[in-house]
């Protein structure tokens, strides 16, 4: 079944499995999903993510990540929804919980964190926020 927003299908899919503290998760595949895993592994909020080529579309398997104390990822939030876009330049680039998480962006050098994002000199569209 066709979801209106992707994104957020991929990001609730991941919170319910954290919830029930399952090892893995598995999502219908994209590429902008695939490059949102990817950003997720470079900050160490996954373990690992394959493509599994099976079916009509394929899927990502995402391996997730728990300390002792819980869940790497302790909170997902969607910024920039289908209804109202949230662009931003380098200078506003939202800071998560003062530093501790990051904001997920796009922009016009592909999906990247707020800090590379910042680094580079790039504004774009803040997808998400993870801590």
């Amino acid at each position: 079944m066709p979801t209106t927003d992707p994104i957020a299908d991929f990001l609730t899919r991941i919170r319910n499995a954290l919830r029930i503290r399952k090892p893995s998760v598995d999502i219908p595949y994209s590429g902008v999903k695939s490059e949102l895993a990817r950003v997720l592994m470079d900050c160490n909020f996954i373990h690992d993510y394959v493509h599994v080529d099976e079916g009509p579309q394929g899927y990502l398997r995402l391996y997730l990540k728990y300390n002792p104390q819980g869940p790497a990822i302790q909170g997902l939030r969607r910024i920039s929804r289908c209804g109202l876009r949230r662009y931003v330049g380098n200078r506003q680039i939202p800071r998560v919980l003062n530093g501790l998480g990051v904001s997920l962006m796009t922009t016009s050098r592909g999906i990247m964190t707020g800090n590379e994002a910042r680094r580079q000199g790039l504004g774009g569209e803040v997808i998400a926020e993870i801590w």
